[in-house]
């Protein structure tokens, strides 16, 4: 039996396929690096809220995201819930969510992931070691994601990116850390992996830039 979580990214992510093509013109580039089955991380820069759902419509594969606590309140918290999504407190080590980060991987799922943490240039400059974390126990590859074009201010709805505006979403090779065993561990290995994991993603994200000229 497929587990809730997976039913509900599965219904989330045909639901926000129609919402994403029909408020944007989002154009993916590289959607075909995704592997089309087995466990995989989707690790995305972050400018804008919008980048997650953006994600959620646009990727080849149903998501399950790592998605702040503070999201999940009244019914927008249900509805993430239903639809896969998993609620994590960014202040401390949040077991619950981890747990269920790694049950999305176990099971062939696709987690994503703001490497930075929260919002801001969306220049991975500053990666967590949570990336690490979740690539070194699970053995599960890294697809680099760059969103470009989300920071945009709309006229209409300024705390969105202009409706019918182009947004651009490039996807990277996928690579991993450690060997892709899923076996090291420790603060050394943590460390090497995440000093990795932030030079690749700084790399894609310049060649995005570059390949789209935004």
């Amino acid at each position: 039996m497929t587990p809730p979580g997976a039913r509900g990214a599965v219904a989330g992510h045909r639901l926000a396929r129609g919402v994403v093509h029909t408020v944007w013109r989002p154009r993916v580039l590289g959607a075909w690096r995704v592997p089309p089955a087995g466990p995989l991380i989707l690790a995305v820069n972050h400018t804008h809220n919008v980048d997650g759902p953006l994600l959620f419509g646009t990727a080849p594969r149903p998501v399950s995201f790592l998605v702040k606590r503070e999201a999940f309140v009244g019914p927008l918290g249900a509805f993430l819930r239903g639809v896969g999504q998993i609620r994590v407190d960014r202040e401390a080590t949040d077991l619950a969510a981890v747990r269920a980060a790694r049950g999305v991987l176990e099971r062939g799922g696709v987690l994503g992931v703001f490497p930075e943490g929260t919002r801001g240039n969306g220049d991975f400059t500053a990666v967590r070691a949570g990336l690490a974390y979740f690539a070194l126990r699970s053995g599960a590859p890294i697809q680099p994601v760059a969103v470009l074009g989300s920071d945009r201010q709309g006229r209409l709805v300024r705390s969105l990116p202009p409706l019918r505006g182009r947004v651009d979403v490039v996807v990277g090779e996928p690579f991993t850390v450690g060997g892709g065993g899923g076996s090291r561990r420790g603060r050394a290995a943590l460390d090497r992996a995440t000093d990795e994991i932030r030079v690749r993603l700084a790399a894609h994200l310049r060649d995005a830039r570059l390949t789209t000229g935004r």
